[in-house]
């Protein structure tokens, strides 16, 4: 105990019992911190709504790192020992044993960057405060130490951290906030924080993460993840089960229903596979490569091709083929800053209004940009149903839109990097029409965990470019078919706003390969998310990332070969700067679905089950700004119309 409580101060009963309330905050600090980890079992999004249990962990995160701050400080300055400093290093050595994953209902990480960020601030202002106290005497330099730490402050934080690029958008065009012409008027942020954090929070180049490095437990982790009888230790080719059926689907789209029936159904590609067990498309070959190989093979159906052709005689599209490329949790300006490579390749197809696009005139390509898309929620379950279904999570009148998709003679693709059939989280029975063609889902135990704020890598490349190749063989395969294909990834649903950005040639390299392919004739593509960053960050509390958590990024590049070029083209090209939702999205694809026999359609309602939401209108239709503003709708995530 003597050594324990050496200090530099004198010896006495008030410094060891200094010494002793030291240390008993310390274990509060640490349980106070074991409180604040503890899980939501509804989920990640069901987590959103328990407020008040929010409320309390953030609560519980707070009194402990700032004890910390205050131990820290007292060791500093001499109050208790040195040696607790032992202490400090254990407890943060435990912080990151229970939030080393990036599971948002374990908290993750992020309760660990947190503490990270705190401390290092305040030991900083703690170090300045020193410095100056050291220097004060001497009022002359006082004076011109004042002087130097305004003049930094402005000039290297507070100045460059202006948003007066915030309302730019795509070749030189800006939100227009006309209230009398638009109606809704965009609330601009006034100070931009990413400017002055953007890149030192990139995790991955800190911490030289490549997804080249493969992880040299990837096989046991199958094998450690399979219950089936299938597979046994000597596999070394795995293939994974379709789950574009019901037997994968019961009970909805729990997470852990899917992964149990694909740990179920593994088979070994080295033995002959029953004939009633489809063939794989997701197969980990580690025959070849000890640290894994993926193999993606779309299985082609020539007999579904047939019929979907025979069916195609049922409307007159506007688009052969319509693509959703969907970022989860991401704002348009952040798609603006991050995925420079894939603005340029939508940048090129924009041209002014009443004018083809010089560049590409045979194309005819045009893209748009809605400067003021809007969401419900700051998280998918309240969002999702809108694009999809045309309606609320909470209506029981559910039917996706891939139904009214294969009526018309589309064939279905699906991807995600969730082990989850789709984002809707619905718990309604499904209809056969409504399961996709083709899926692929990572249900792969060597997957990147989800909210990871560094690369998600699998098998020697990003997560999403599994998802984007697997799409891809769709649209070649079955290019003489009408096709419509979703790819959903979660990269950008982290708190750092920096990992997104290595999607950038994954998204690029797809369309620019697939448009000089010639496979984007006739076809509308959708880059699109549900909402902006909403993941706990140390933006969280500023201004401009509370208004993006409400404004999304939709761009759409559509070929006007087949649409009423002159007004059709006039009306999209007027609703950029219109509030729009995901319901208007919902009726645009439908409209292409059904081209000029769409305003014939009737609204969906408790009697019609009808791809047409009462609750939008298509953006190829003239829609009224001065009758768009949130408070029109049931709720909006956050109201940034002034």
């Amino acid at each position: 105990m003597y050594i324990l409580f050496k200090t530099k101060v004198k010896k006495d009963k008030i410094n060891f019992l200094y010494n002793i309330v030291g240390l008993l905050l310390f274990i509060i600090s640490y349980y106070l911190y074991y409180l604040s980890l503890e899980k939501c079992f509804d989920g990640e999004d069901g987590c959103s709504k328990q407020w008040n249990w929010i409320i309390l962990k953030i609560k519980q995160l707070f009194v402990s790192i700032i004890i910390l701050v205050i131990l820290i400080y007292l060791i500093i300055f001499g109050v208790i020992s040195n040696l607790h400093i032992f202490h400090f290093i254990s407890i943060f050595i435990c912080f990151y044993n229970y939030s080393h994953s990036s599971y948002f209902h374990d908290h993750g990480a992020f309760n660990l960057i947190c503490v990270a960020v705190v401390i290092f601030i305040s030991l900083l202002v703690l170090m300045i405060i020193k410095v100056l106290f050291s220097l004060l005497k001497n009022k002359y330099i006082y004076k011109m130490i004042s002087v130097a730490v305004i003049a930094y402050l402005y000039y290297t934080i507070l100045d460059p951290m202006n948003c007066d690029d915030w309302p730019k958008g795509l070749n030189n065009t800006f939100i227009q906030n006309d209230i009398n012409k638009f109606g809704c008027q965009i609330k601009f942020p006034t100070t931009c924080q990413y400017k002055l954090m953007s890149y030192t929070q990139d995790l991955s180049k800190l911490s030289h993460i490549a997804c080249e490095n493969k992880s040299k437990l990837s096989r046991d982790n199958i094998l450690k993840y399979s219950k089936s009888p299938y597979v046994n230790s000597n596999t070394l080719k795995f293939g994974f089960p379709l789950t574009n059926n019901n037997e994968g689907q019961k009970d909805g789209v729990d997470e852990i229903v899917l992964k149990t029936y694909t740990s179920y159904n593994l088979v070994d590609m080295d033995k002959n596979i029953s004939p009633e067990f489809p063939l794989p498309e997701y197969i980990v070959d580690f025959s070849k490569d000890p640290l894994g190989e993926l193999i993606i093979n779309l299985n082609f159906n020539k007999t579904l091709s047939l019929e979907r052709k025979a069916l195609e005689k049922n409307s007159l599209p506007y688009s052969e083929n319509i693509m959703i490329l969907y970022i989860d949790s991401i704002s348009r300006n952040n798609v603006l800053r991050k995925l420079k490579k894939t603005m340029k390749f939508f940048e090129k197809f924009i041209s002014y209004k009443g004018a083809h696009n010089k560049k590409y005139p045979k194309e005819n390509f045009h893209s748009f940009q809605f400067f003021k898309y809007h969401s419900f929620e700051g998280y998918t379950i309240g969002n999702f149903p809108q694009l999809f279904y045309g309606n609320d999570a909470k209506s029981k009148e559910l039917v996706r839109i891939t139904k009214y998709l294969k009526e018309n003679g589309y064939i279905t693709g699906y991807s995600t990097d969730q082990c989850q059939k789709d984002n809707t989280r619905t718990k309604h029975n499904l209809t056969k029409e409504e399961l996709y063609d083709h899926q692929l889902v990572l249900c792969d135990p060597n997957a990147a965990i989800l909210n990871s704020p560094v690369k998600r890598c699998l098998y020697g490349h990003l997560n999403s470019y599994h998802l984007y190749e697997y799409i891809n063989q769709f649209w070649r395969k079955y290019q003489n078919n009408r096709k419509f294909s979703t790819i959903v990834i979660n990269d950008a649903h982290e708190g750092t706003l920096e990992s997104i950005k290595y999607t950038d040639d994954v998204i690029y390299n797809f369309l620019n390969s697939l448009f000089n392919d010639n496979f984007l004739k006739n076809s509308c593509v959708f880059l699109m998310s549900d909402h902006g960053s909403g993941m706990p960050s140390i933006y969280y509390l500023n201004e401009f990332y509370k208004i993006e958590l409400s404004l999304p990024m939709l761009l759409i590049i559509i070929n006007d070969r087949n649409i009423g070029y002159y007004q059709q083209y006039s009306n999209i090209y007027e609703n950029q700067q219109t509030l729009i939702t995901g319901y208007d999205i919902y009726n645009t694809i439908a409209h292409i679905i059904y081209g000029d026999n769409y305003i014939n359609i009737p609204y969906k309602d408790y009697y019609h089950d009808t791809p047409k939401s009462p609750k939008g209108k298509s953006l190829l239709e003239k829609i009224n700004p001065k009758e768009r503003h949130p408070k029109n709708y049931e709720k909006m995530a956050t109201n940034v119309c002034i």
